[in-house]
């Protein structure tokens, strides 16, 4: 995209009348989504966005430029705009550029951009056809989407890192009514995975399966609300993990003291039973990465093991500020964002009881299958979670499917006050938002039991 002796010149402009880092980011990303709405293809959207921004920091002071124009003139310009932010005397900067290699490989298969439109567009139209199996489904909605994202980012340190990105991501939501009574279902796939995501019937299986939940949850009853122990399924996702505990672990929000975990390294903050761990090397997770948006190498970072809080994300300006190293968790949205402390893939890791012991030893309670929505207060982990498909557990067995149930408490507190952990593990995926920018995730737990927990619902 940019030669490497550009990249040089470029930083040694940026720093040349102060600062004590500077970094810059170039992009050339290829979209390509469709999206259909009741068996019609509404819209298909083809496109090519590239730029730079470079970023300019010391402990005291941030300066962040971006622009579209990526001639050799233009990104010169843009350092020399920048380094006003400083006012030493100029000065001639050095610089030992290295290349650096990935330690992790991300094969892929089979590359969007080799499938044809029409392939794509009979994704879709398959997914509505096979949804509609039964006459109480009203609306379809199905959405495909893949991306190609190339980065180069050259720092100051003397690095340039090279990474490219392939996403791919399908998502079907299915609404059913019967009478006055109306239900949704959701489903998605998707990850750091080329078009082999759609091998072994995924279609066929995420179709069927959100289609049926509307279904079924026409028929429940509503759930009983009050307190009593919730059972929440790996099949979940990890939403509950990703909001309630992984934003408080943003070094940004702890050092401005918007989280309550804020000086807490070294304290048991969870169960003996809970480690939580963030690591963007997954295999084809949606939020993995061979380089973070700084360049730092990816790598697992274990942020509370074994109920004590080891670590949080750090991007480099909030490393720089707390004297201590970036853990890979610098991400940005595009060229056009600086780089802030975000998740990747972030999940409490498997424990040793099975999931069917865990409703076996559970008289009584709620369990939750599937996750939707929900709004976290960092600064003091209180969170209202949506459930969208929920059952009583009633002697030890899973009964009735209810609806309209929530999930109501305090991160710490369910942290601390989980007594039971499975041996499984599952993942959902999605875009985390954060300062108007978002960036692709992935959040997973075993099957967990929490003995204690206000389930808003219909009050008997």
């Amino acid at each position: 995209m940019i030669e490497h002796e550009t990249i040089e010149e470029v930083l040694k402009r940026t720093l040349s009348r102060g600062g004590d880092y500077a970094d810059i980011f170039v992009e050339l990303r290829k979209v390509n989504s469709i999206h259909l709405e009741d068996g019609k293809v509404e819209k298909i959207t083809s496109g090519i966005d590239a730029g730079a921004g470079i970023r300019l920091m010391s402990r005291e002071k941030t300066a962040f430029a971006y622009s579209n124009d990526l001639s050799k003139y233009a990104l010169i310009g843009l350092a020399d705009t920048l380094c006003r932010v400083f006012s030493e005397k100029q000065k001639d900067i050095t610089l030992d550029m290295r290349i650096l290699r990935p330690e992790v490989v991300f094969p892929i298969e089979i590359f969007p951009d080799h499938v044809s439109m029409a392939d794509k567009i009979k994704l879709v139209r398959d997914a509505d056809r096979i949804s509609r199996f039964d006459r109480r489904v009203r609306q379809v909605s199905v959405s495909y989407r893949d991306s190609s994202q190339k980065v180069l980012i050259g720092t100051s340190d003397g690095v340039i890192a090279e990474d490219e990105r392939i996403y791919t991501t399908f998502v079907i939501h299915v609404i059913a009514s019967e009478e006055d009574r109306i239900q949704t279902g959701y489903e998605s796939s998707g990850g750091l995975i080329g078009f082999e995501l759609f091998k072994n019937n995924l279609i066929e299986e995420i179709s069927t399966k959100a289609a049926r939940r509307a279904i079924m949850m026409l028929g429940a009853r509503r759930a009983p609300g009050g307190r009593m122990p919730v059972v929440i399924s790996s099949e979940a996702g990890g939403t509950m993990i990703h909001e309630a505990v992984g934003h408080g672990l943003e070094a940004d929000l702890i050092g401005e003291g918007l989280s309550v975990y804020s000086g807490k390294i070294g304290s048991e903050i969870a169960s003996p039973l809970i480690t939580v761990i963030d690591d963007p090397t997954l295999m084809n997770k949606r939020g993995s990465y061979r380089f973070d948006d700084e360049g730092t190498p990816s790598q697992k970072t274990v942020l509370i093991e074994r109920g004590i809080l080891k670590s949080y994300m750090y991007d480099r300006l909030t490393s720089m500020k707390a004297g201590t190293r970036s853990t890979g968790n610098g991400r940005r949205e595009s060229y056009q964002h600086r780089p802030i402390p975000r998740m990747s893939n972030t999940y409490i890791a498997p424990g040793n009881s099975s999931p069917d012991e865990i409703i076996r030893s559970t008289p009584s309670g709620l369990f939750v299958k599937k996750m939707g929505g929900g709004q976290v207060n960092t600064v003091t982990g209180e969170f209202v979670f949506e459930v969208q498909e929920g059952y009583l557990i009633e002697n030890g067995l899973i009964g009735e499917p209810v609806r309209e149930a929530t999930l109501i408490g305090s991160g710490p507190d369910v942290l601390k006050s989980i007594d039971m952990v499975g041996s499984d593990l599952g993942f959902s995926i999605g875009t985390c938002g954060k300062d108007s920018q978002g960036v692709p995730v992935s959040d997973g737990m075993p099957t967990v039991r929490i003995p204690d927990l206000v389930v808003g619902g219909e009050v008997l």
